[in-house]
């Protein structure tokens, strides 16, 4: 649920997304415009795979992963949807081998370059959540600085998780709330927490996106997921399109959202629903 204070509705005018393909075209008629989700999270999964079925290095199925990128984020904020966050690199993506951590920085880079002018362009205002200080020096200062470009701008805000993890998460905001304590017995309650998140001042993501059909949420917006709608894809990351999001819209509007209430006749013998797999 949102800790935000509510905001004045944003709609996308029908003809928002430009030129479509007639599969685009039937599910954004489905669409209601006026009951979007306002915060999509998104874990983005799939890369190794597409390039391992295709034969190629792994490299090539995270280079290929930032067109579906670029494709959510300009779809997104046409929509105006209010927050949309990618998980990029989590705490655990150290693991990996040096040689696809280093090409993932410097393609984090590269994106961010060649990415500005549409970012500017769609007025999207950049956030990084995660422990950007443990980034090296260049990434840092590369996010630093697009923070900073697009601050000023006004429509969707665009999160990039980056060396993020949803139990590292609340540790730090943990311990920042234990550095300001000074001895002060003040109650520490759900809203006071999420005031030293990563994600202050955003609403709590509505629907979660997941590709390639893995069912589990690795790690992230832990807190923050505690009431979203859980989407799972068998697609691919790099193949995921714009009716691929499109769909995931039309499914999220098809739920009930009830916060762990019921609905009235309902008994609470009843089950409940189980997470969408396309």
């Amino acid at each position: 649920m949102s800790r935000t204070l509510p905001r004045t509705l944003q709609v996308a005018a029908p003809g928002t997304l430009g030129s479509m393909t007639p599969e685009e075209s039937r599910l954004l008629d489905k669409l209601d415009l006026t009951r979007l989700p306002r915060h999509i999270a998104v874990i983005m999964d799939g890369n190794g795979r597409w390039a391992q079925r295709r034969h190629l290095p792994r490299v090539a199925g995270h280079s290929s992963g930032t067109k579906s990128a670029r494709i959510t984020i300009e779809t997104c904020a046409r929509l105006k949807i209010e927050a949309l966050t990618l998980y990029a690199f989590s705490v655990e993506n150290w693991r990996r081998p040096k040689a696809e951590i280093d090409f993932l920085m410097q393609l984090l880079r590269d994106y961010l370059r060649k990415e500005m002018p549409l970012i500017q362009k769609n007025d999207i205002r950049l956030r990084f959540l995660g422990r950007l200080e443990e980034l090296p020096d260049g990434v840092q200062r590369d996010v630093r600085e697009a923070a900073e470009k697009t601050a000023g701008n006004q429509g969707m805000t665009l999160c990039v998780a980056l060396n993020y993890g949803g139990r590292a998460e609340i540790v730090d905001a943990i311990n920042s709330i234990l550095a300001e304590r000074n001895g002060s017995h003040e109650r520490l309650t759900e809203e006071r927490l999420s005031k030293y998140l990563y994600t202050d001042g955003l609403p709590d993501p509505d629907l979660l996106i997941r590709t390639s059909g893995e069912m589990r949420v690795s790690n992230f917006l832990l807190w923050q997921i505690a009431y979203a709608e859980i989407f799972v894809t068998e697609t691919l990351w790099p193949d995921f399109n714009r009716a691929r999001l499109l769909e995931a819209l039309l499914e999220f509007q098809k739920r009930e959202r009830r916060y762990g209430g019921i609905r009235e006749g309902e008994t609470s013998s009843e089950k409940p629903a189980r997470v969408a797999v396309q």
